[in-house]
């Protein structure tokens, strides 16, 4: 299992189609003001979406969709996206904990914007692939 660091950039325009896809149009993804008015550096990514961005790394990692078997997060910090074309990126890693006996590998994950921590908790399980 190749468990490269998987980065994914997160704009405005990502925000807008996941806050139609998921149902979600709270202002603080979408109006600056707002987002400031109420403490927050910015606009910022959803969590469920931030989420999202790290199991589609398990999924890349474990070769496919089906082979995960458990996946879990916390979120600790929010992911503020900038208003220009440029966004920011998430960086995702993983760290094997564990191989079992009956073809489970137990991963670790870090996933990081501009270097802080955006999750606590990041667990998965995937199923090998062989």
């Amino acid at each position: 299992m190749d468990l490269s660091v998987k980065t994914y950039r997160i704009t405005r325009a990502d925000l807008v189609r996941y806050a139609g896809a998921s149902g979600d149009f709270n202002p603080i993804h979408w109006s600056e003001r707002f987002a400031t008015g109420v403490g927050l550096p910015g606009v910022i990514a959803h969590g469920m979406f931030t989420m999202a961005l790290v199991g589609r790394a398990v999924t890349e990692w474990a070769g496919a969709p089906d082979a995960v078997v458990d996946y879990g997060v916390r979120f600790t910090r929010p992911v503020p996206v900038p208003d220009d074309d440029q966004g920011t990126e998430i960086e995702v890693r993983a760290v094997v904990k564990e191989v079992t006996e009956d073809g489970l590998t137990r991963l670790d994950l870090t996933a990081t914007c501009h270097g802080q921590k955006v999750l606590a908790q990041a667990r998965a399980t995937v199923r090998s692939s062989s």
